[in-house]
């Protein structure tokens, strides 16, 4: 897998790609504001870019503004954005602009080969990964008009697992039960959120995005 890392913390921008290259990434730029993460995207065309939400000159979205205009104009290029601190608002934007190949981390959670290289997998497949802190905010968060209303607690309880960007197996390990029970379970997800299956559409994706605007 190929990515550019952008931070403008050069000991996080380090840790991140000592990290990927412990773990058979290719990192092919590292980066420390917006234009120079814009121009190497360009210039390389990763499978995915790693994203520090705030970046110079202002240090408010600047890493969001280019994770967009990734999204824009390489569609192929997956984007995990980065942030310090939970902000529900900035994860929902980028979502909810692109849905798929994005995601959406706190950084607290990617110092961990593992956790880190498979958030970046998935989203270089083009699933949606979302922040299990800001999953379950928005798991436990009454709604008037609820799209779930139609999944049983257990359906939606394997949503929400499914917008943190886990597999099926992976699931199943989480809940303790079999595979094909989670498998069940999200084949009634996609029946009853009316998802049917499309060559254009990931159903994952879809599913993802209706739990996120709901």
């Amino acid at each position: 897998m190929r990515v550019v890392v952008a931070d403008d913390a050069v000991l996080i921008r380090e840790g991140i790609t000592s990290l990927l290259r412990s773990s058979g990434a290719d990192v092919v730029a590292q980066v420390g504001d917006a234009d120079q993460l814009l121009h190497e995207v360009r210039r390389h065309v990763p499978d995915v870019a790693v994203v520090d939400i705030k970046m110079p000159p202002t240090h408010t979205d600047e890493g969001l503004v280019a994770a967009q205009r990734i999204r824009e104009e390489l569609p192929e290029v997956g984007v995990l954005v980065l942030s310090q601190y939970l902000e529900p608002a900035y994860a929902m934007r980028l979502v909810s602009d692109h849905p798929e190949k994005v995601g959406y981390l706190l950084k607290e959670r990617i110092f961990s080969g593992e956790v880190l290289l498979d958030a970046l997998r998935r989203v270089d497949e083009g699933e949606t990964v979302v922040d299990p802190t800001i999953v379950s905010m928005l798991f436990g968060r009454r709604r008037r008009l609820d799209p779930l209303a139609v999944l049983s607690g257990r359906e939606r309880e394997t949503l929400a697992l499914v917008a943190e960007g886990l597999s099926n197996k992976a699931i199943a390990a989480r809940l303790v039960v079999a595979e094909r029970t989670v498998e069940a379970h999200v084949t009634q997800v996609f029946a009853k959120l009316r998802l049917p299956e499309s060559p254009d559409a990931h159903r994952r994706v879809l599913a993802v995005l209706t739990f996120l605007r709901g």
